[in-house]
């Protein structure tokens, strides 16, 4: 008699309560289909509704009394709709571990293709009889006048194996006479599974590279360690333009080759039709690509693609790291610095640590590029963790290109109050007379309301955090790591100015001043109102590159990645937007976007120019972006992350608490604080006052009638910070505190 087997089955539901697994029995029936990683159906609750669940482990003991467990209703039909992995599964528990919430969110996360979509299919036409004995048959039925069924086999006899519906069509059959075809043995009707392909151009894959020196050497490097069974983690920095695109093609080259599978990371804001054709034109059909824009039934067919092995090289943003592939052999994240690849909903993952978790349980390696890795990256390769290699120039000889810093209080001053300054204005009348192009990026990321004034450009910070306050309508201005307030201020406390206040700026209000600046100019807009449909990125990236425009407007989008040769001036309106949001990486994420900016201009054989124009010209973010020079600025930022023992220096836990009644959520956020100071009791001094910050509102502090309020928790052994969160998890429950909603963001990214 065969030992009875056990099932721990967590429940596809995401709330706290049932963040644990149940245990069932699994039928005799059931026992070469159960193991673990599989959907299943089981009896839930008193009436045994039925419900989908994840089998987490199989185990021959039971856990209570025999008699009160149910056993496994059904198991799921594996698909790329709900298959579940063993490699996936894996990373999904370290995933609820690593970064909090329920299991359920995290395997919903790694398997995300969920809803029904039907599988597209046609049938073919396969003839079972040689082509002399189909003409004889089609003849006989001639005699007969059946013309119907004597057409399919002259058809046949002629062509072999054909598509029905293109049978059907061209002469006139219906169904009924291919099924009375197959019945009588002339033809069999086979069914063929087409995949929906997110707009390739067929055709086949080339095999051209001309590698300089410098991509040779990353190359040479990373094959050496990868035949030699290394599977190393590496961070390329390579300056815009110095063909990392190139090496990655040839990393993933090398690894296809080996019969292995490779993903490669991008923001989707840079998904562009001209960057995976780089990649189709060396791999082919061999190829495919994700983003949001796809349709349901695109995304599953290029989920089922990969699983079955139809393809080898998936791109796309952070959720096609979780693409199933069997024998994965390196993720390649490009862009690495952006904030894209952090989640914003639980479990907050980082695409850059759990990819480097993938590769792990996959014997891959992972290939981190960017030419403003970030902060974090860049500490951990010059502490070793990483291989470092870098790219310090343009192949072909290119140049970067001359940028200029425009100081905005002087244009104040000389009673310039418009968007552009005087040096700008006068570039894009130059570029208009030569018919080059002209890019204008309104430097909004982050922007959160800060304060500073235009005449001295003094910004106003928090005493305690070094980060700048936030206004709000009630008259204050806060601090959303520690609550500190203050009365907002009318004239500048520096210098006495009344040129103070919150700095506003939008891409309509720009293209509007760009028109009456330059009425015959052929203007672009690309920001979040002109991309709202599928196709909208490719049509106005398209329009721009083919010159149907000389002046292209925009967002952060228009600067990631892109290369228009006839583009010989940028233009950065509103620098100070994202340098001061409130945020500790604030200067970290201007430098990215003014260098990423820059890196814009001049990619063809003309000279470029770059006007960044900013009320902080003197902000080494600022200066080290004007030139480029990313050492310069990561020894500044470095020493600003050790004085204050922000990330990567140290490690920072998030913890955010919502619902709709204020005081119980204000409660709640303080109660959790006070439980993390009693843990960090057994410090003593600046370190336990710095451990905890907060709570303090969030940003926004009030979000679809839902009131936020948050904490930090500062140490710089991230284990640390894990046992604080599961402490304070086991407290909610026992409690049974859920009237809140919290959630945990380690290392947050804003």
């Amino acid at each position: 008699m065969r030992m009875a087997l056990y099932a721990d089955i967590i429940i596809d539901i995401s709330i706290e309560k049932l963040d644990r697994t149940f245990q069932y029995r699994i039928p005799e029936e059931l026992s070469e289909s159960v193991f673990p990683g599989v959907p299943v159906m089981i009896p839930f609750g008193k009436g045994d509704r039925k419900i989908q669940g994840y089998v987490i482990s199989v185990s021959e003991t039971p856990a209570i009394d025999e008699n009160r467990i149910k056993d496994i209703a059904s198991v799921c039909p594996v698909s790329a709709e709900n298959g579940a992995e063993e490699q996936l599964l894996k990373t999904a528990f370290w995933m609820k571990n690593h970064y909090g919430g329920t299991l359920s969110q995290s395997l919903k996360v790694v398997f995300p293709v969920k809803k029904s979509v039907r599988e597209k299919k046609h049938f073919n036409i396969v003839p079972l009889l040689s082509p002399e004995e189909l003409k004889s048959a089609a003849a006989a039925f001639g005699e007969k006048h059946a013309a119907a069924r004597e057409r399919v086999l002259s058809a046949l006899s002629e062509s072999g194996e054909i598509e029905a519906s293109i049978l059907m069509d061209k002469l006139s059959v219906s169904k009924k006479t291919l099924d009375f075809l197959s019945e009588k043995g002339y033809l069999r009707l086979e069914s063929v599974r087409d995949y929906r392909n997110p707009g390739f151009v067929k055709g086949k894959a080339k095999d051209v590279r001309t590698l300089s020196g410098e991509q040779q050497k990353v190359l040479e490097a990373f094959r050496h360690d990868y035949d030699m069974g290394l599977k190393e983690t590496y961070l390329i920095r390579g300056i815009t333009g110095s063909g990392k695109t190139l090496v990655y093609i040839e990393i993933i080259d090398h690894v296809v080759k080996q019969g292995r599978q490779a993903i490669m990371l991008i923001p989707e804001i840079a998904l562009t039709f001209q960057t995976v054709m780089r990649f189709h034109e060396r791999f082919g059909n061999r190829v495919s690509y994700m983003h949001s824009r796809l349709s349901k039934g695109e995304r599953y067919d290029q989920y089922e693609r990969a699983r079955t092995g139809e393809i080898d090289v998936m791109i796309g943003p952070r959720s096609a790291l979780f693409t199933p592939f069997n024998n994965l052999g390196v993720i390649i994240i490009d862009e690495e610095h952006e904030g894209s690849y952090k989640a914003e909903n639980m479990p907050k993952y980082h695409a850059r640590e759990t990819a480097k978790k993938r590769c792990e349980l996959s014997g891959a390696a992972l290939v981190l590029g960017s030419a403003t890795p970030s902060v974090d990256s860049e500490y951990r390769a010059r502490r070793g963790e990483y291989r470092f290699f870098s790219l310090d120039s343009r192949p072909g000889g290119g140049s970067l290109a001359n940028v200029s810093v425009i100081d905005l209080r002087e244009e104040l001053m000389r009673g310039n109050r418009s968007m552009f300054s005087g040096r700008l204005k006068a570039l894009m009348e130059d570029r208009l007379n030569k018919n080059e192009q002209t890019m204008i990026f309104l430097n909004r990321r982050g922007y959160t309301g800060f304060v500073s004034c235009r005449k001295c450009g003094n910004v106003i910070k928090c005493p305690h955090c070094n980060v700048s306050l936030t206004s709000h309508k009630d008259g204050f201005m806060t601090c959303h790591y520690c609550g500190y307030r203050e009365k907002a201020v009318n004239t500048c406390p520096s210098c006495g100015s009344k040129y103070i206040g919150g700095m506003r700026a939008g891409t309509e209000q720009l293209e509007e001043q760009t028109s009456k600046l330059f009425p015959g100019a052929r203007i672009l807009r690309m920001d979040a109102d002109t991309t709202k449909n599928k196709g909208d990125y490719d049509r106005i990236l398209s329009g721009f590159k083919d010159h149907n425009a000389d002046i292209l407007i925009g967002t952060q989008m228009i600067v990631k990645g892109h290369d228009f040769p006839l583009v010989t001036l940028v233009g950065i309106i509103a620098a100070d937007m994202s340098l001061y949001a409130g945020d500790f990486r604030a200067a970290e994420r201007t430098f990215d976007l003014l260098t990423q900016a820059a890196g814009r201009a001049g990619r063809g054989e003309r000279t470029g120019e770059v006007v960044i124009q900013t009320y902080s010209p003197e902000n080494y973010s600022v200066e080290a972006a004007a030139k480029q020079d990313y050492n310069s600025f990561y020894e500044h930022e470095i020493m600003y992350r050790e004085l204050m023992d922000y990330p990567p220096v140290s490690h920072m836990l998030k913890v955010l608490t919502e619902g709709k009644d204020e005081e119980k959520v204000k409660a709640e956020a303080g109660h959790l604080a006070d439980f993390v100071k009693i843990d960090y009791s057994v410090l003593s001094g600046e370190k336990k006052e710095r451990a905890v910050i907060g709570p303090a509102p969030d940003i926004p502090s009030k979000l679809k009638d839902i009131y936020r309020y948050a904490f930090y928790v500062r140490d710089r052994d991230y284990e640390r910070l894990v046992d604080i969160r599961e402490k304070l998890e086991k407290d909610r429950r026992y409690e049974m505190r859920y009237d809140t909603m919290v959630t945990y963001d380690f290392d947050p990214v804003r």
